[in-house]
């Protein structure tokens, strides 16, 4: 599915990983949602961009919001063509800390917003695309959802990270096979570490300690190189049903 004149949703697009996507998306020549919780940069990335971008605010944990996105971005722009899920949260937290166990709402928070939301988000967008006059290929529609090589090789303090990564590339098959029969595929790409805002805040001595530990190229990768990746994906109609690691072939070490 090439990207002109298609539109494609793009949750936790106000930044980073998002937010490259959303730039890509308008640059290839279609029009962007922009859904995310900071109104500040997603009403700036999306007037960045003019007419062909449109920013609605939603959490990704709740149908209403999602649903109202939906009907906002059908509203505006027609249809919707694709789904990038790039919503998501971290946390840091041994199990059996000093302060005693992991905190279970804590977990279950990671779990909410980067699982389920994504699984949110994916279901109702998919209902959309559903309706989709389908391409000569029998095409209605694309998904690209984002793990985490944590959900491969997590580290000590990332259990409800990694737990809520894993859980996402479990999604990707089923529901890539049950997708099949309304034309749209579904891919997963695990990213490693990654020059996003989060890493942005970290020292220069522990940003640089990430970059080395990527073999090569030893440097954190750019949010750009992420975006490259999901048109990729969009426009090459054999790739369903599969996780690509984005990683320089990092294998993180426990700790």
């Amino acid at each position: 599915m090439l990207l002109r004149d298609r539109t494609v949703m793009v949750t936790g697009g106000a930044s980073g990983l998002g937010g490259a996507t959303v730039d890509m998306v308008v640059a290839a020549g279609g029009r962007a949602i922009v859904l995310d919780l900071d109104e500040e940069r997603g009403a700036a990335k999306a007037a960045a961009h003019g007419s062909n971008a449109r920013f609605v605010r939603a959490d990704v944990t709740i149908e209403a919001d999602v649903t109202s996105a939906i009907r906002d971005a059908r509203e505006a722009f027609g249809r919707i063509d694709g789904l990038v899920n790039a919503a998501g949260v971290v946390l840091a937290a041994r199990v059996l800390g000093r302060d005693g166990p992991h905190a279970l709402d804590a977990f279950a928070r990671v779990v909410q917003v980067n699982l389920i939301g994504t699984f949110n988000v994916t279901r109702l967008a998919a209902a959309a695309m559903a309706e989709n006059a389908p391409t000569p290929a029998g095409e209605r529609g694309v998904v690209v959802t984002t793990a985490s090589v944590a959900a491969f090789d997590g580290q000590i303090g990332q259990a409800a990270y990694a737990a809520s990564k894993a859980g996402i590339v479990g999604l990707t098959l089923p529901l890539a096979r049950e997708f099949a029969r309304i034309g749209v595929r579904v891919m997963t790409i695990a990213p490693g570490t990654f020059d996003t805002p989060l890493l942005a805040a970290l020292p220069d001595a522990a940003r640089a300690s990430l970059a080395q530990q990527v073999p090569f190229p030893s440097r954190l990768g750019r949010p750009d190189e992420y975006a490259a990746l999901v048109r990729h994906i969009f426009e090459n109609e054999m790739l369903n049903g599969e996780v690509i690691r984005l990683d320089g072939a990092i294998r993180m070490a426990p700790k």
